[in-house]
């Protein structure tokens, strides 16, 4: 399947929704402290989600090689988990720990809501944004540390590096060479992807690449940048929940992602207040 092309009507509504899912990321970042349970923060996201007029994209979602549906509103995963970890009531936050927060909504939820989608728009039924952050819960180690802010800082390179003409390499390439550059782990078999009318479009967007190589971007698409590191071995695996995704060595990960839409004069960030 190609990438999509969006109106200039859906990336309005595009930006609504990413300014809500940031206003309820930002409560999510604030609720989590030492004691809480990754299962209490989910159900947070999910009643925010509402609250903010929109539907959870991640519940029940399930792609080609999903075993089955997602049973949370949120991917939260802690420490040498990379991505996609299952919110569990026994899974308790404490000081120290890295946590990455990985968040997804439809909006808006349904055709009552006062702001509409065009009726132009291939998708009805709202359209989706999705984002990501790393936190440390308390006083983490000057590593941890290192890690979160050179995985921020690769995400914002790679927004940079996006224009109309520019390829899927030159991002991938403007991620990696600043991961390397802090001597960081590049997760290799998950990326970047473009979003909007799915959770998941075409093109997949590699944190790794050569310049001048790959899709090349066109004004109004819309994609997800992502990179994810570790603080050693770059290999993962999938835990036996069919969902999350673990380094090999127990070394520590971070994990950042914005939802932004090419312009004429570069990137756009949607999923921001």
């Amino acid at each position: 399947m190609a990438a999509t092309i969006k109106t200039k009507q859906e990336i309005e509504v595009l930006r609504e929704g990413g300014g809500r899912l940031a206003g309820i990321l930002k409560k999510i970042v604030s609720a989590a402290k030492p004691g809480l349970s990754t299962w209490e923060l989910d159900r947070l996201a999910e009643e925010l989600i509402f609250e903010f007029g929109g539907r959870p994209s991640f519940k029940g979602y399930k792609g080609k090689r999903d075993p089955r549906p997602y049973p949370g509103s949120m991917c939260i995963s802690v420490n040498d988990e990379i991505v996609h970890a299952i919110p569990r009531q026994d899974k308790i936050l404490k000081e120290g720990d890295v946590v990455g927060l990985d968040i997804g909504m439809w909006w808006p939820a349904n055709a009552a809501s006062s702001f509409q989608l065009p009726a132009s728009s291939k998708r009805k039924n709202g359209l989706c944004t999705d984002m990501a952050v790393t936190i440390g819960i308390g006083e983490i180690s000057p590593e941890a540390e290192r890690l979160i802010r050179a995985s921020r800082e690769a995400l914002d390179l790679g927004i940079r590096a996006v224009h109309p003409g520019a390829r899927v390499g030159d991002l991938g390439y403007a991620i990696q060479k600043h991961l390397e550059a802090h001597n960081l782990g590049i997760i290799r078999n998950l990326a970047g992807h473009g979003v909007g009318y799915e959770v998941h479009e075409e093109p997949l967007i590699p944190n790794f690449g050569q310049p001048h190589t790959g899709v090349e971007l066109k004004e109004n698409m819309v994609i997800a940048l992502e990179p994810m590191a570790t603080l050693g071995d770059w290999r993962v695996r999938l835990a036996d929940d069919g969902w999350t995704f673990k380094t090999v060595d127990g070394s520590l990960g971070a994990h950042f992602e914005h939802t932004l839409a090419v312009t004429k004069s570069g990137a756009e960030v949607l999923t921001v207040i």
